[in-house]
């Protein structure tokens, strides 16, 4: 007889306790997926939603194969400054004869990776205030709340416009600003929700069993907030990526890379409004929004599936 299964005279081998438990845990997980991805599907708007991040990832994971790698290079660029749209160049060219079609492609590398880093500094940090506020009580959450309405009511762009500006500038800056000026409306709702799951028979069951504040916040009440993170997270990667757009448009982004913001910049900086050349403003511009388009719908969707009573009401 092994430790992993035991058998009885004339009857068939059955599992450990313990591997029977932790099939029965994964067949769980795999029928809440399928549950969630059914659906997800049934909300129509999420799926192009997600259909257009897909094609946008695709694009800026093989962006070196599909524009090359030399396409920032401003001493080898093919065209002439400031271009009008044509074969050789369907989106134009910058002041410096690059091609702008490639600089889009580019970029997009540049404006997703800030978003998603972001939104998940940010969703942490938010998470983590959320958590640990609403499990403790008395002064602790107190003051921990009061620290977050002050950054609540602070304007996310101010502070993200200032920390960018104090610190030197750069893509990790950029990131830094923008998570730790964003996290405050994550820390309340996740707090809200913290206190509702905690109220449950089960939290005090598992206190009367011995339950430590770490096995609590860990194994009890973060599955339970992860669904409101995910939502969560997929809506504030739109909101990262306009807010580095616009600290790049002010000029506090890195200079030495290219993303979508700061494309307009050097539109900005090239005279591209007061001369009418509208190919050098118009892509990156139009970019944004349909990539901040696609994150909102998938989390709109997301929301709908998590939350059934919402997705009823639209």
């Amino acid at each position: 007889m092994t430790a992993e299964e035991t058998t009885q005279p004339g009857r068939p081998a059955t599992p450990a306790p313990s591997a029977t438990a932790s099939s029965l845990a994964w067949a769980r997980r795999r029928g809440s997926v399928a549950r969630f991805w059914r659906q997800y599907r049934a909300q129509r708007a999420g799926l192009y939603g997600l259909a257009g991040l897909v094609l946008i990832a695709l694009i800026a994971i093989f962006a070196p194969l599909i524009v090359g790698s030399d396409v920032q290079s401003v001493t080898d660029a093919p065209g002439t400054a400031l271009q009008s749209p044509s074969a050789q160049f369907p989106l134009g060219t910058d002041q410096f004869g690059r091609s702008l079609l490639g600089l889009l492609v580019w970029g997009s590398r540049i404006s997703l990776t800030i978003g998603l880093l972001a939104a998940a500094l940010s969703v942490a940090i938010g998470t983590v205030v959320g958590v640990i506020s609403g499990h403790f009580r008395g002064w602790f959450s107190t003051v921990v709340m009061r620290i977050t309405d002050w950054f609540l009511v602070m304007p996310t762009l101010v502070l993200a416009i200032v920390l960018a500006t104090v610190l030197s500038r750069s893509i990790w800056t950029v990131i830094l600003a923008i998570g730790v000026a964003s996290w405050p409306t994550t820390a309340r709702l996740v707090r809200a929700q913290t206190i509702a799951v905690e109220s449950r028979p089960y939290i005090e069951r598992a206190r009367a069993l011995g339950g430590g504040h770490g096995h609590i916040m860990t194994r009890h009440v973060l599955p339970n907030v992860l669904p409101l993170v995910l939502a969560q997270t997929t809506l504030g990667i739109s909101t990262a990526i306009l807010t580095e757009a616009t600290l790049a448009f002010l000029g506090l982004g890195d200079p030495t890379i290219i993303s979508w913001g700061g494309m307009l910049q050097d539109a900005r900086e090239a005279g591209a409004v007061s001369s009418g050349h509208w190919w050098y403003l118009a892509p990156p511009g139009i970019a944004i929004a349909l990539v901040a388009l696609a994150f909102t719908l998938c989390g709109r969707a997301i929301e709908a599936v998590l939350n059934p009573k919402l997705g009823a009401t639209r």
